[in-house]
């Protein structure tokens, strides 16, 4: 890289006042170039007694008349100065200069005549409003404003909501400029700064933003109405489309994330702009520097070195091409955007500099400084465009992660150090592998050692795997509208299968949340295909996935694990999907689960998934989560309670298609679920007695009823649940009624002869005793020789009502 002097501002109008601004001690706020390069402009913030000042400054000494604009504080202070291109004559340009108060100056330059000051105009709607932030978005100018309270005395929690942001087209015609209507993109909203790329709006919280809504950026598309909220940092992206202006209040935006939002830690925001690639570059104070994509995902570049930075150190970001150039404390980084390896770090003689438009050369930077304008020229290696010494870079950069997170030591580790150390051996070797393979097809194979070449053959299925994974996302970049789905669900199956694959930890956890909120059809496959769920021959589902796969979808992380960030496990997510695309599946998916469980983990064991929560309740949970409730739900929560087979579980269903009136199916599970245990037989018959013993909705059912009755019921216990259980009347009972709903002796009789009649137990337990020939026989009957005369006579008869047995009762149709 080369630095030569370009300019010492001698061309510049007014050059030596140029320098004498650049050189005095308060320095300027904002330095800013017109579209063409020709025209810099100079807001000076200067300390007294030096007016505060806006100041145009012509190259090559074009003549005309000069732009200096001065304000006397307390005075209004412009807040943007913004270029605006003009529709009707190409390649010209206007500048917008906007006010506090909301006044808009929009000037004009007309070579050989100067500055014309073309319209002034009112931005916003109120006497009272304050511009805080502006920004220019195609056509229109998108601003955020302050709206005070008219109360005196208003709620802190109030004020902090008076912002607004708002936008209106400014067209630049032959007859003049105009302003559209005014549009309320978001209102009732704390302060936000406005940062607008081609297509989209960034609002960042302000420094002094309310500390709740400092956690998360919102990204305003135009084009679609649409408002995504994000906190990247912790993996939450959430979009919502505004259909009418009612919905643009921003609590109303809020309204289904506060409680996950709130959670999460307050943005770390040093300094932000945004790139010519239209993502918005953030500086945190502890020098990390990263992007944020217009789709609210969030990739980390470089950082920074120097430690944590001071809240008033400088740091100048902008983007030329690929490359991204920083400058902090005198030091200028160049960072190639795409994999974040840094191609140059140079010393400067000067700390102040201020980044220039570059006109069009992408491998040339323009620095303004004190003594003059400086371009520095670079050329981009050779190995830059190629993946080869990225991924070398990115092996290294992880390992010292790696290692930095399990070092006791204070200092930190650096990828040279990593490569001249020589103490750890793992990523160079992995280094020397990666570029020996990504070679090949380019070069010929180089000679590798021979523990290296056994460690290749080790991982040469994963590397090819890596490889093709890279060659699919080079064609989704690269694909047209019609292929891109294709190719999405290839990369999505590829991606959910590598991650089935490694520990399911909590970054992996919310990478696979994010995949199956935007791929839902393409992750359903994918899962499908890694569980390798079909149906067989007799129509049962099956699924022929690994232990290892099982216990990764079967994982319940703590909620210390996860975070209040709105992830939800693997098990959840598969059971959501079952519901869209296959919610037939679901109820077999989750027997599946459990036969796994029953033959992995013993019953009751904390270390088991079902040691928490059990599965089928981690199923109704997903089920309970819908918008809508409708008939088949409950048939789903029904096969859900039965498949489990749990007790309490299967009385719940029994009670459900109770509440149903299902009577029919209500049998049928009493008859299917008996048989599992005695305990459950016994309280699913009392559960049906009690039904039976209040309305006779099941008398046609009587039949297939009976035969349940547990052994150890007795005819005093029947009858007394039956009595328990009896509908209480509020008029007097009848012996006979009209309605024909009670009650009667003749409906319980087959019950109690089937348990009169059947053996007790103690009978059952003394049979074998009493049939037996053991010793001692019985006692042979002793006889009395009496006339008989004497015996019909004497001996009374017993009556009818003392001879007759509890069965001969019951034979009684009278009673």
């Amino acid at each position: 890289m080369k630095l030569r002097q370009v300019s010492d501002l001698s061309d510049f109008s007014r050059g030596h006042w140029l320098r004498e601004l650049l050189c005095r001690g308060g320095e300027p706020s904002h330095v800013q170039s017109s579209p063409d390069g020709q025209h810099l402009l100079l807001l000076q913030k200067s300390r007294p007694p030096t007016l505060p000042r806006v100041v145009a400054f012509q190259r090559h000494s074009i003549a005309g008349a000069d732009l200096e604009r001065s304000w006397q504080p307390p005075q209004p202070a412009p807040v943007g100065l913004l270029f605006l291109q003009s529709p009707v004559v190409p390649d010209s340009w206007v500048l917008a200069v906007v006010w506090e108060h909301g006044r808009t100056e929009v000037w004009h330059f007309v070579v050989a005549v100067g500055w014309q000051l073309l319209q002034t105009l009112e931005l916003c709607q109120g006497a009272r409003a304050r511009v805080v932030s502006v920004c220019s978005q195609g056509a229109s100018l998108v601003w955020c404003e302050e709206r005070p309270p008219l109360g005196a005395h208003s709620a802190t929690s109030k004020c902090a909501f008076r912002f607004c942001v708002c936008a209106r087209a400014l067209e630049v015609g032959e007859q003049g400029v105009r302003l559209g209507t005014a549009r309320i993109v978001l209102h009732n909203s704390p302060e936000y700064q406005v940062l607008a790329s081609p297509q989209h709006v960034f609002l960042v919280p302000a420094a002094v933003s309310f500390a709740t809504t400092s956690k998360f950026l919102l990204i305003w598309h135009p084009e679609k109405a649409e408002f995504t909220i994000t906190a990247p940092s912790a993996g939450f992206i959430h979009s919502k489309v505004l259909h009418s202006s009612s919905e643009s209040d921003f609590k109303k935006l809020l309204l289904g994330s506060v409680g996950l939002l709130s959670g999460f830690a307050p943005l770390d925001i040093h300094t932000s702009t945004v790139s010519n690639s239209g993502g918005l570059l953030l500086v945190s104070t502890k020098g990390s520097v990263s992007i944020v994509e217009p789709d609210g995902t969030q990739r980390h570049i470089f950082d920074l070195e120097g430690g944590p930075l001071a809240q008033g150190s400088p740091v100048q970001l902008k983007t030329f091409g690929s490359i991204l150039a920083c400058v902090l404390a005198g030091v200028l980084y160049l960072v190639d955007q795409n994999s974040g390896r840094l191609v140059e770090k140079e010393v400067l003689s000067m700390k102040e500099v201020h980044f220039l438009e570059s006109q069009g050369e992408e491998d040339s930077i323009q620095l303004l400084s004190q003594s003059g304008i400086y371009s520095f020229s670079f050329s981009k290696p050779e190995d830059i465009s190629r993946p080869e010494p990225c991924l070398v870079e990115m092996v290294f950069e992880e390992a010292c992660r790696y290692y930095q997170r399990r070092s006791l030591s204070s200092s930190k580790l650096t990828v040279e150090k990593l490569k001249k150390g020589g103490t750890f051996q793992a990523p160079v070797v992995l280094a020397a592998i990666l570029q020996h393979s990504l070679h090949q097809k380019q070069k010929p194979a180089r000679s590798l050692q021979d523990t290296y070449a056994k460690l290749l053959s080790t991982v040469s299925l994963e590397l090819q795997s890596y490889m093709s994974l890279e060659l699919l996302k080079t064609c989704v970049v690269c694909a047209s509208e019609s292929e891109v789905e294709s190719y999405c669900k290839e990369l999505v199956e590829q991606e959910v299968s590598r991650i089935l694959q490694s520990d399911m930890d909590k970054d992996n956890l919310a990478y696979l949340n994010s995949v199956f909120a935007s791929f839902p059809k393409a992750a359903w496959k994918a899962t499908r295909s890694c569980l390798q769920l079909q149906q067989n021959g007799d129509g049962l589902l099956v699924a022929r996935a690994t232990p290892e796969v099982w216990k990764k979808v079967l994982s319940q992380p703590q909620l210390e694990e996860v975070g209040l960030n709105g992830m939800v496990p693997l098990f959840e997510l598969i059971c959501a999907s079952f519901l869209r695309f296959k919610p037939k599946w679901l109820p077999s998916f989750v027997e599946l689960t459990q036969q796994y469980v029953s033959s992995s983990w013993s019953y009751g064991s904390k270390e088991g998934p079902e040691g928490r929560v059990p599965l089928y309740k981690r199923a109704l949970g997903v089920l309970a989560r819908r918008s809508k409730h409708g008939e088949a739900d409950d048939e789903m929560e029904l096969e859900l309670l039965l498949c489990s087979k749990r007790p309490k579980a299967v009385l719940q269903a029994l009670h459900l298609l109770i509440h149903l009136k299902q009577w029919q199916r209500v049998v049928e599970v009493a008859e299917k679920f008996s048989k599992l245990s005695p305990l459950l037989n016994k309280e699913i018959f009392i559960t049906l007695l009690a039904e039976f013993a209040q309305h006779r909705e099941l008398d046609p059912y009587l039949d297939r009823l009976w035969p349940l009755c547990p052994a150890e019921l007795t005819a005093s216990d029947i009858l007394t649940m039956v009595l328990q259980h009896l509908p209480h009347s509020q008029e007097d009972p009848v012996p006979f009624s009209s309605e024909g709903n009670q009650l009667t002796v003749g409906l319980l009789k087959p019950l109690l002869q089937r348990v009169v009649q059947r053996p007790s137990v103690q009978d059952e337990m003394y049979s074998d005793a009493l049939q037996s020939t053991i010793f001692p026989p019985p006692t042979p009957p002793r006889e009395h020789k009496i006339p008989s005369k004497v015996v019909a006579d004497d001996v009374p008869q017993p009556s009818m009502a003392r001879t007759s047995s509890p069965s001969a009762l019951l034979q009684d149709d009278s009673v």
